[in-house]
Order: structure tokens, then sequence, then C-alpha cells
């Protein structure tokens, strides 16, 4: 008997409560989820960019931290709570850490390497109506040029979707539309017809 259980000892010791996870990864720990999924690449969420890295961490504390107070409204259970609260505070920490380390990188905005383009970066274009539009320092003051009744096509176009080629291009482009266009009097039966039992024989 107790070499048995020296035996479950040597199997579960380490914190690996199933001797499956302790044969698989010994003593070590299991590189798996709650449900046993194994770890991939796709738990890395990163951009690449170390700026747009942190504010999504910022915002994925935030959400966390909706989380647990949503957690905690749904139980009555004191031990619970508490253990809810704690994590729930830890992400507001987790904020601040990563805001700190966010602005320590000077300048941090816009992120990456290419500035925006001039004629755009500071314009706030007023897409909203009715009584509930508002302005704020999000649209007004100093940094923002404000266009209160912008035209359909910003750009200057006229909002249809077009683009200006080359003749040589266009030339193409029309050889294509031309080999690809549809003929409207064509009833052909489909994989579809045949499927529905529905073929039909020419007339």
């Amino acid at each position: 008997m107790e070499e048995e259980a020296a035996l479950y000892r040597s199997l579960t010791e380490g914190g690996n409560d199933s001797h499956i996870t302790s044969l698989l990864y010994g003593g070590g720990p299991a590189l798996t989820n709650s449900a046993g999924v194994p770890w991939t690449a796709a738990y890395i969420d990163t951009i690449g960019e170390p700026t747009a890295d942190f504010r999504s961490n910022i915002a994925a504390e935030a959400r966390a931290k909706i989380i647990y107070e949503r957690l905690i409204n749904v139980t009555d259970d004191p031990g619970i709570k508490d253990a809810l609260a704690f994590l729930m505070t830890r992400e507001l920490a987790h904020q601040k850490s990563f805001e700190k380390a966010l602005h320590a990188i000077q300048p941090n905005f816009p992120q990456g390497k290419l500035p925006g383009v001039p004629e755009f970066t500071s314009v706030y274009f007023n897409m909203s109506q009715g009584d509930e539009d508002r302005r704020g320092p999000w649209n007004e003051g100093d940094q923002w040029e404000f266009v209160a009744d912008p035209q359909p096509a910003v750009d200057g176009g006229d909002g249809t979707a077009e683009v200006m080629l080359p003749a040589k291009q266009a030339e193409t482009l029309l050889q294509m539309a031309k080999r690809t266009a549809s003929d409207p009097t064509l009833d052909s039966i489909t994989g579809a017809d045949l499927g529905f039992g529905a073929a039909r024989k020419p007339e």
C-alpha cells in the first residue's frame, strides 16, 4: 500500500493532479488551457508595434475589469466575491503598469513609423445630424479643423466608386469586362438544379 501511495505521489507531485498530465509533462506545467487544448501561437496577440500592443493590453485589462464586476454582481458567496474583487483590482494594477510603460515611450503617437496625411490628420468631418450633435475636445479647439457640412466624398471626388487609370490599364480593364461579362439570356442547368432534381430539358 505504501508503495502504491509513493507511486501516486510521484505521479501527482509538482502541482499536477492528473497522472496523465504528469506522464505527458513530468513535473513541469502543462502547456494547455483549462479545456486541455494545447498551447499554440494563436495565444500570442501582437501586431509587432509596442505602442499599439500596449494600447491593446490596456483595453483588454479594462474589458476584463468589467467582466469581474459582472461576475461579482451575480454571486452571493462572500468568498467568491472577495476572490473576484482581488482579481478585478489586479486588472487595475495591470492597466496602470501598461499605461506607464506606454508613456515611457516618447513619442508614442501616432503608432508605427509613417505619419498621417497632413491634410486629414487633424480634420473632423461632422457626419452627425440632429439635436444630439455635440462639440467637445474631440472635435474642437486648436488641434482640430471642424468641417460642419462635409461633402459626400472628402477626397474631392463626386462620391461614386471611381478610379483614374492610365490608358493601357483602362484598355486591359475593358477587355477583362468583355471577357467576364454575363449573358442575361442564358438559363443553364446548374448543380443546384440537379441537386433539387429539377433539371429541365432544353426546349
